[in-house]
């Protein structure tokens, strides 16, 4: 009886573990069984005795019909085979309260890397070295234009982006001393990445041009970041204070095609956008905090911060990317030489008050004061289609400061009700003056501004909550807020005027408030102790107010409305300790409308209406083997055709996803695992260019000692 029992509670056991295990497996499958999401499933508890550490091999592939790069994009993954350790954790006390730990990662093909080392004292010191790289792909291709069924396409390979970082962390932890931690991080970005600022065409030959053909962007980033922090405590107060030093070098290219194959007529035209940043920041903060009484808590801090950054680019038209400007009479703007240099100084501090008059109601008042500061300066010298070109300059200077109040109460004194609420409200002022402009004064005297305006701000917001537990296995939760934000201008300054179409931005603003209403409610049932049904229901109405100046001759107007409708439902259900089941579905209903869709036909209505559905089950087939399935449908109906007259908006895009995962305990330190997923996806904004369907295929091997 003793055997069948424990038995009993080891399939249990396993049948939890499965379906852990399953919801990472679905992640990771769901994601083209990325690299980043495996790792989670490394955790997978073994038998007793199986050991703390481990390492995991694994290899698999992906098998693309149709558009490769969307595949590579959706899926992160990148075309053909990979593997190598998928995991690697060791871990072991080399000396008395003294822990070494190793954590390792390597895909071929994939640049999916990491390697990590730690040391570790208790109550003395820790040390951490890592190391870790990863890729992103993104499809590069262009637009489509339906009238003439052509598709602008790049590549039938995606392109790929490489992030990664290197970190040095150590500390102190000595008993009743102040704890300390530096940190040094080195980031960086490289590579390429698709762009939708897209370059003109005339499709089919035919007029008006359309902006459809794709551009590239080359990215080479690198940051160096500094942290020192200092922290302790003294009978009843933490206190701390830290620094950081971040200093960044971010280049950025951009090549854009203009007209391509239709010759010097139409204006074909390469045209090459560099820009570099350099920056530094430094940042001092501090905090402290404290029972005063034994219901009274405080608690405050205080930041600075001092960002600087210089600023060098070019926007060059040739015949070919990357050429020296030379005067064209072909050429459109552009600029050269462009030198800008920023600063922005903020201070920040904030004062907390939490009490407790009695056991059952705690009230929260805040207090948070911002103040900033910044100034800019550019200068370039632009070019011009008719070789005139000459020295352009802006300027701007600005300050601004907040102060946030804010009001939390949360009761209790009801059986099976708890209420929730809370009030925000910020006060700000602000003035910004402006000068210069993108075009030379010389050549168009009436494009460069001058400009002085006086802001002030009021924000507000009120939210309320209540969750009510009216019997053992079902509890209500109902919440919703309000906010608005106004803005009011005053251009005490202005050398633009408002009375006629060119020029109106931004002096012609006189006032914007924007409105949110937003509701929600979730019911959790638990008929069955194995049951739990999960409904979830929230609606939400924005609105954005606008009035112009008055010599515009135009009023107040509500510039756009956007309603949202969000309805979810989740079930889960174990109905024996071999087997669960789990279902949700979501569907969002938005609809955002501006005044501009009533008068012409280039603009519609915008809709982001979309559903999806998630079915996920594990069986333990033995007491070795467990077998997940899983699907998941994406639909967005949104996509509107109105070509020639406009630019058509909205995703018609349609996902499903089939996986299915097969592990099996081999003894109490091996386990392997075989995975397979299928995706089709189609999307009709493209017409069907960027359709695919992706086999996924992975297996794994992971032995713990």
């Amino acid at each position: 009886m003793k055997k069948k029992a424990r038995v009993k509670q080891q399939r249990v056991r396993r049948a939890m573990l499965s379906r852990q295990y399953a919801v990472s497996v679905a992640m990771a499958i769901g994601a083209g069984l990325s690299t980043a999401a495996e790792k989670d499933t490394a955790n997978f508890e073994g038998e007793e005795g199986a050991g703390s550490n481990w390492i995991e091999l694994g290899a698999g592939s992906i098998f693309t019909s149709g558009n490769k790069a969307q595949a590579q994009q959706s899926r992160r993954i990148s075309e053909g085979a990979f593997g190598g350790i998928q995991d690697l954790h060791f871990q072991k006390e080399i000396a008395k309260a003294t822990t070494f730990s190793l954590d390792a990662r390597g895909i071929v093909d994939e640049h999916d890397y990491k390697l990590g080392f730690g040391m570790k004292k208790e109550e003395t010191y820790f040390l951490r070295l890592n190391f870790e790289n990863f890729r992103t792909w993104s499809n590069g291709d262009g637009g489509y234009y339906s009238p003439a069924a052509q598709q602008y396409s790049l590549s039938d390979h995606a392109l790929a982006l490489d992030r990664g970082v290197f970190s040095l962390e150590g500390g102190l932890t000595l008993k009743d001393w102040p704890g300390l931690r530096f940190k040094y991080s080195h980031l960086y970005r490289d590579g390429d990445k698709g762009s939708t600022i897209w370059g003109q065409t005339h499709p089919g030959l035919i007029f008006p041009s359309s902006g459809l053909v794709p551009t590239v962007q080359y990215f080479d980033e690198s940051r160096h970041i500094f942290e020192l922090d200092l922290a302790h405590h003294i009978k009843k107060t933490d206190f701390g204070i830290g620094a950081i030093y971040e200093l960044g070098d971010l280049k950025k290219k951009r090549g854009l095609s203009q007209y391509p194959n239709e010759g010097a007529l139409a204006g074909e035209k390469k045209i090459t956008n560099r820009e570099a940043t350099d920056y530094d920041l430094l940042n001092v903060h501090g905090f402290v905090e404290t029972w005063l009484k034994p219901n009274l808590f405080f608690s405050a801090g205080y930041m600075f911060s001092d960002l600087q950054n210089d600023t060098v680019g070019s926007r060059v038209w040739g015949d070919s990317f990357d050429v020296v400007f030379a005067p064209d009479p072909s050429n459109g703007q552009g600029y050269t030489n462009l030198l800008s240099n920023a600063r922005k100084q903020s201070h920040v501090v904030n004062f907390n008050l939490m009490t407790k008059p009695t056991k059952s109601l705690t009230i929260t008042p805040s207090v948070r004061v911002e103040r900033q500061d910044w100034d800019a300066k550019s200068s370039a010298n632009s070019t011009f289609w008719d070789n005139l070109f000459g020295a352009t300059a802006s300027a701007t200077d600005a300050d601004a400061i907040d102060v946030r109040e804010r009001l939390d109460i949360r009761y209790s004194g009801i059986t099976n009700w708890v209420f929730t609420a809370q009030g925000e409200w910020t006060e700000g002022q602000g003035n910004l003056a402006e000068s210069g402009g993108i075009f030379n004064a010389a050549t168009s005297p009436g494009a460069t501004i001058q400009r002085e305006t006086d802001e002030t701000r009021f924000f507000q917001k009120y939210s309320l909550g209540v969750k009510w537990y009216p019997a053992r296995r079902v509890s209500v939760d109902v919440g919703g807020y309000y906010k608005r934000n106004n803005y009011d201008y005053e251009h005490t300054l202005d050398s633009t005027p408002n009375d006629s179409i060119a020029n109106r931005y931004p002096a012609y603003l006189t006032m914007q408030s924007f409105n949110t209403y937003d509701g929600n409610a979730r019911l959790t049932l638990r008929p069955l102790s194995n049951l739990t049904l999960v409904s979830r229901y929230e609606y939400q109405l924005s609105t954005v107010n606008t009035t112009p100046d008055p010599i515009s001759g135009l009023g107040e107007a509500d510039s756009s409305k956007l309603m949202s409708h969000i309805f979810a439902q989740n079930v889960s259900w174990s109905p024996w300790s071999r087997l669960y089941l789990q279902a949700g579905i979501n569907y969002v209903i938005s609809a955002l409308n501006t005044p501009a869709s009533d008068y012409t036909a280039a603009v519609l209505k915008a809709q982001n209406n979309y559903w999806t559905v998630n079915l996920n089950t594990g069986l333990v087939l033995d007491d070795k083997t467990d077998l997940n399935l899983g699907y998941t449908f994406y639909r967005a109906a949104d996509y509107r055709d109105n070509t020639p007259a406009g630019i058509p908006y909205g995703s018609g895009a349609e996902e499903h996803g089939v996986n299915a995962t097969l592990t099996r305990r081999i003894n109490k330190n091996l386990r392997a695992s075989l995975r397979y997923g299928y995706y089709n996806y189609s999307d009709e904004s493209a017409g069907g260019h960027r359709d695919y369907d992706a086999h996924v295929v992975f297996t794994s091997l992971q032995y713990r000692f």
